[in-house]
């Protein structure tokens, strides 16, 4: 099979990796790519083109995690051999992996942008696609011993993240807002209390908005697919959203949110709170 068939083959996959390690299928697609032009820029001999191309896909996206993550100076989870040296004669074969599942669990989304480079990727070929971990110690360039404590740390994160790994409440404000008009329902359910209430004032409710709606499904129903006009604010200081109508902003959503979770969303219209509004950017807390 020549370089192109073969990549052709692996292509899909390779773009599904790199699409659940970097969360962004227009970057995956790039990476994918980057994998073809060194494939077929390459003189050297490949045995398993599959494992070839999935170690330099992995590489790629480490990079660019590094480039856009910090990682602390005492940070050992690539440098640390832990139990020796890399064990390079367990090399599996990617292609007979499963592709990633569905979905991973939920609260993966609140933590995986915080999770380090390196666990990041120990965590999603470990848990999403089935890799062994000397196969991933070979990716990561560390031992099998190491990976396993990459793993073990980023599923610590993702089933009981600590205080300090929440969210910011403008954080839950604008993933709210980013999952509600991208039509996310998972991410939106995963944002909010169960018991979460919503209400309206009476001014909003003239304007149309719901005077109150309960529960976690109904309110995710609702905002699922929607505030498409909505834009961050802040309302009586506190990191929100509000409904602009030609520039002018008509309804204030404000939020009250507990442990990274929403718990309660008040439609707000009345001409006090309307003219505090204050725009706020996105991805800033000011």
């Amino acid at each position: 099979m020549d370089a192109t068939a073969a990549f052709a083959a692996e292509r899909p996959r390779l773009v599904t990796l790199a699409a659940r390690v970097l969360r962004d299928p227009t970057e995956a697609e790039d990476v994918a790519q980057q994998a073809w032009l060194r494939l077929n820029g390459t003189s050297e001999s490949i045995a398993n083109v599959p494992a070839w191309l999935t170690t330099v896909t992995v590489r790629l996206c480490l990079d660019r995690l590094k480039s856009r993550t910090p990682v602390p100076v005492h940070d050992d989870l690539l440098h640390d051999r832990l139990g020796g040296e890399t064990d390079q004669g367990r090399s599996a074969d990617p292609a007979a992996h499963s592709v990633l599942a569905d979905t991973v669990a939920v609260a993966l989304h609140v933590v995986l942008d915080r999770l380090t480079p390196s666990e990041r990727v120990a965590f999603v070929l470990h848990d999403s696609f089935g890799f062994e971990f000397p196969m991933i110690a070979d990716l990561l360039e560390t031992s099998p011993a190491a990976a396993r404590k990459l793993a073990s740390r980023a599923r610590a994160k993702v089933a009981a993240p600590m205080a300090q790994d929440q969210l910011a409440d403008w954080e839950v404000v604008d993933a709210f807002l980013a999952a509600a008009r991208g039509g996310d329902l998972q991410r939106l359910l995963q944002l909010l209390a169960p018991d979460v209430l919503v209400i309206g004032d009476s001014a909003a409710a003239a304007l149309g908005t719901p005077s109150r709606i309960e529960g976690r499904a109904e309110v995710a129903a609702f905002f699922n697919g929607a505030a498409a006009s909505a834009l961050p604010v802040y309302v009586d200081e506190r990191p929100g959203a509000a409904w602009f109508d030609r520039g002018t902003a008509r309804v204030a959503f404000d939020f009250t949110v507990v442990d990274g979770r929403v718990t309660q969303i008040v439609f707000r219209a009345d001409p006090a709170v309307i003219d505090a509004v204050r725009r706020r950017r996105a991805g800033l807390p000011r």
